[in-house]
């Protein structure tokens, strides 16, 4: 079963109406120039109110080790999403602690043997590349080199993927899980209930193609 991963959750509202639409994985952003940021404090509210079938994920920016594995004990998170240019080093010390997701910008010129680099590294997730932005561009990712990785790897699908289009994504990568955050909003942290329920179904309807 290809995993969906929720990204960008900034209330409660939004959160409870994912689990309800059927999302595995719910994604809090902690790095603070993004759109979707969510203060620490208020991910505590969150937190408490998700059922243990649903991982909470925490998305951070080249943090230190440290402030990771502090915000992932405080919040009792499942998995650090590792979404800037950290080192292997680093990968592999967040690790020791927590599970890591280790994100990348991917381009068509995505060398994949860079994944034999972070071998510590439970998934990895490509998300589209992007001069100057770490995620939430809306912008597709190189599904090939991703069908490619996924063949050896967990892929996690990121980057403009939406109900147009999530179907196609998942038959042709075969990834480990599909995130998405601006394809299932109204406003940028704000989640459309609608749109998440039919990207869930699209996932499951692409599975059965």
């Amino acid at each position: 079963m290809v995993r969906v991963k929720i990204c960008g959750i900034t209330n409660a509202a939004d959160a409870l109406a994912a689990i309800e639409a059927g999302a595995n994985f719910l994604g809090f952003n902690f790095y603070e120039k993004s759109p979707r940021y969510i203060a620490e404090v208020e991910a505590a509210k969150i937190r408490p109110q998700l059922p243990k079938k649903v991982e909470a994920i925490g998305i951070f920016v080249n943090a230190s080790a440290a402030d990771v594995t502090t915000f992932c004990k405080l919040l009792k998170l499942n998995a650090a999403q590792l979404h800037g240019d950290e080192t292997p080093e680093a990968v592999a010390e967040v690790s020791r602690n927590v599970r890591v997701w280790k994100a990348f910008r991917v381009d068509p010129d995505f060398h994949l043997k860079t994944l034999d680099e972070y071998p510590e590294a439970f998934a990895f997730l490509f998300d589209a590349a992007h001069t100057g932005q770490y995620g939430g561009t809306g912008h597709t990712t190189d599904w090939d080199v991703a069908r490619r990785a996924a063949a050896g790897h967990r892929i996690i699908l990121a980057g403009g993927l939406k109900v147009e289009n999530v179907a196609a994504a998942v038959r042709i990568v075969r990834p480990y899980a599909v995130d998405v955050a601006s394809g299932v909003e109204s406003r940028p942290g704000k989640k459309d209930h609608g749109r998440m329920r039919e990207f869930i179904q699209e996932v499951r309807r692409g599975e059965r193609k």
